[in-house]
């Protein structure tokens, strides 16, 4: 189809407003792709701040502790408190530590407590018992005869040679030995709650044989003291000078 010249220039004018419409469309988008972005960027940097600002909530909560008996307890009062990275310097330095009734020599759970203000907080410190090594322990069978005495101590009836550690937390139980009456009796050795179990025997005394030294056992022996110069050799008196005799009258050597 053919167009005169008016419609021509009526298609013209058509094509030119469009166009400058799609033109001005396009920098209206560009001029608010910029604005979008700083708006993320701001908001991304107002949440990091109030973050930043909520990660201090100085909440005190503490810590339930354990130590080895007769280990010292901490006195930096950090060690104590839970999430301590989420306490302020301010409050921290408020903070007072109470571990007066904490007996870090015997065994036991005891309390220990923190004042801030005029609240106080309240934590449990266990002492517990020093971890035990494993030792072997072989019990001795014991010989007795009738009147003599049993020991008491721990280390008579462990043939090994145990350390301190070891011997302070043995438990030793004669209780069913009877050392004057004749029989074989059970004692008992306990350590880290096992029991070790053996005999004692206990005998009666034998025949008194009596030789032929010990027939003068009960004659008195004269207590002979040599005079000056002299010695007393083989319960006999001699003089110190070989050229001298001893005299017993006037215990003298002439």
């Amino acid at each position: 189809m053919k167009l005169n010249k008016k419609q021509i220039r009526t298609l013209s004018i058509t094509l030119a407003i469009f166009g400058i419409t799609l033109i001005g469309s396009s920098l209206i988008m560009n001029a608010q792709v910029k604005p979008i972005v700083e708006t993320k960027y701001s908001v991304n940097v107002k949440t990091k701040h109030i973050e930043q600002a909520q990660a201090k909530t100085n909440e005190i909560k503490l810590k339930n502790l354990e130590i080895e008996i007769n280990n010292p307890i901490s006195v930096d009062i950090k060690d104590y408190l839970e999430d301590v990275d989420k306490i302020s310097d301010d409050v921290l330095k408020s903070l007072k530590l109470d571990t007066s009734l904490v007996n870090i020599n015997q065994s036991g759970s005891y309390q220990y407590t923190i004042k801030y203000k005029k609240k106080k907080y309240v934590g449990t410190i266990v002492v517990k018992e020093k971890e035990l090594p494993n030792v072997t322990i072989t019990l001795k069978e014991i010989n007795l005869t009738i009147g003599e005495s049993l020991s008491s101590n721990p280390r008579s009836f462990i043939v090994e040679d145990i350390p301190d550690e070891v011997y302070n937390n043995l438990t030793l139980d004669i209780s069913n030995v009877k050392p004057n009456t004749a029989g074989t009796y059970e004692y008992y050795v306990i350590y880290k709650n096992v029991k070790y179990q053996q005999k004692v025997i206990v005998k009666e005394p034998g025949p008194t044989i009596i030789s032929p030294k010990d027939k003068n056992k009960d004659k008195v022996v004269e207590d002979i003291h040599c005079g000056e110069g002299a010695r007393l050799k083989n319960n006999i008196c001699t003089c110190d000078d070989d050229t001298k005799t001893y005299n017993k009258e006037t215990k003298k050597c002439e």
